[in-house]
């Protein structure tokens, strides 16, 4: 009588269609054929990033147990979207920020608001680029280039011309009445284009720095330059006398913010995607020479000086140990992103529920105070790029925090004198904390 079931050959067979399967479903989502994943449609390479170690920054790292910044007073809300940069013209006059639908806007007081300033190309089209609150969504990316994306700004200290650093158009200028800037770079003296103006500092010779995020991707996929850790990014010099841009330095990982020293000794530049500040010598002995200035417990975007020389510092936080194993294994980023699942689920998984904190440096890199907002209360941050600003008002620095959404800023008084009876009490105790 012949045995009923398997036999060994059954069996082997079946072994070997579940390894095949297996290996049918790993090789899917290597490749990713349907491009079902978040990163699908694009050249996906991930890199190793030079990060420095989770542990070893978080344990150096002192926090702000009390969550000061979530003392920040609501501003201009529902007027701006998207504001990048702040700046005040020579006469104290402002805020100016560029906004997400193209415009560089500046605030004229409470009986006119704002008002546009300057626009950055001549494609700009109220009915194109106006969106209102949905200018800063991914709604603006199909027409972001044409409307321009004015990034970093700064005033020459001479002459009151405003730099713009645009996204999509490189460096520009604006005369101080305002108008259509006028282009100054759009490639580097090689003849390579500038891909992703994003901020920029002018020197006493005139000379203007500013960084070119990446040689590969435009700020539409500014998210995709972190995922994947390429170090194409450059500083960049701008040379007016002979009207050239040159390469100060490449092979940056996203850098961001720039700012010059006080003595103008050396600058600083952010590199977001790994999580630190770095210092580049204009003089001295270490001419010419780079070295770490600050290893940061999240991914920094602005940096700017105060009146004493000291260097406030805007950081999206925090960096997990998830976040670091994936940035020190591009095999293993190369799989997780590309699952068939959505980017905010994936960003969630490694823990990354992200706060704003702002923290001020001396000129030797040690930290002086950290300012935070673990709860969100007051800025709430998305998976995208953080827009939060230091800026100055009148003379006096004061912090002042930009999101997507509205500017914001908790301002103490211009003297001692009583606060204004309409503060809370945590606005209160906060701004008595800044006086100190």
């Amino acid at each position: 009588m012949e045995k009923k079931g398997m036999t060994r050959e059954d069996e082997g067979v079946l072994s070997h269609a579940w390894l095949f399967f297996l290996a049918l479903g790993v090789g899917l989502v290597f490749i990713d054929p349907f491009q079902l994943g978040p990163l699908g449609g694009y050249d996906y390479r991930p890199v190793r990033n030079e990060i420095a170690p989770y542990k070893e920054v978080m344990e150096q790292w002192h926090g702000d147990n009390g969550s000061r910044l979530r003392f920040g007073r609501l501003e201009f809300v529902d007027e701006v979207f998207g504001p990048e940069s702040l700046e005040f013209d020579l006469q104290g006059h402002g805020p100016y920020a560029g906004l997400a639908d193209g415009r560089i806007v500046r605030w004229m007081g409470h009986s006119l608001g704002w008002e546009t300033f300057a626009l950055v190309t001549p494609n700009w089209s109220e009915k194109l680029c106006a969106n209102g609150i949905h200018s800063t969504t991914p709604l603006q990316h199909t027409h972001e280039k044409l409307c321009g994306r004015p990034l970093g700004l700064r005033f020459n200290k001479t002459s009151g011309e405003l730099y713009t650093a645009d996204a999509y158009h490189g460096l520009l200028v604006t005369s101080p009445h305002g108008g259509l800037a006028t282009p100054l770079a759009t490639h580097d003296v090689h003849g390579n284009p500038i891909l992703f103006a994003n901020d920029l500092d002018v020197h006493n010779n005139g000379s203007i720095f500013f960084t070119d995020t990446s040689m590969r991707y435009n700020r539409k996929d500014h998210f995709i330059i972190l995922l994947e850790g390429e170090a194409t990014g450059r500083l960049l010099r701008y040379d007016p006398s002979s009207k050239t841009t040159h390469v100060v330095l490449q092979g940056l990982a996203f850098p961001n913010g720039v700012q010059l020293s006080k003595d103008q000794s050396f600058l600083l530049f952010t590199e977001t995607t790994n999580c630190r500040v770095m210092k580049y010598w204009l003089e001295g002995p270490k001419r010419g020479k780079v070295e770490l200035f600050a290893n940061l417990p999240g991914f920094p975007d602005n940096v700017r000086m105060n009146e004493k020389g000291q260097f406030w510092v805007a950081i999206d936080c925090c960096r997990t140990a998830a976040q670091e194993v994936l940035s020190k294994k591009p095999w293993l980023r190369s799989i997780y992103f590309k699952l068939p699942l959505k980017m905010n689920f994936l960003a969630r998984m490694m823990a990354m529920e992200m706060f704003t904190v702002i923290s001020l440096f001396s000129e030797d890199g040690e930290v002086l105070e950290v300012l935070e907002d673990r709860g969100g209360e007051v800025v709430k941050l998305k998976y995208r790029k953080t827009l939060v600003i230091l800026g100055r008002l009148r003379g006096r620095e004061r912090p002042i925090l930009v999101t997507p959404q509205s500017s914001r800023f908790c301002s103490p008084p211009a003297t001692t004198q009583r606060l204004p009876p309409h503060r809370s009490e945590r606005e209160i105790e906060y701004c008595e904390w800044l006086e100190k």
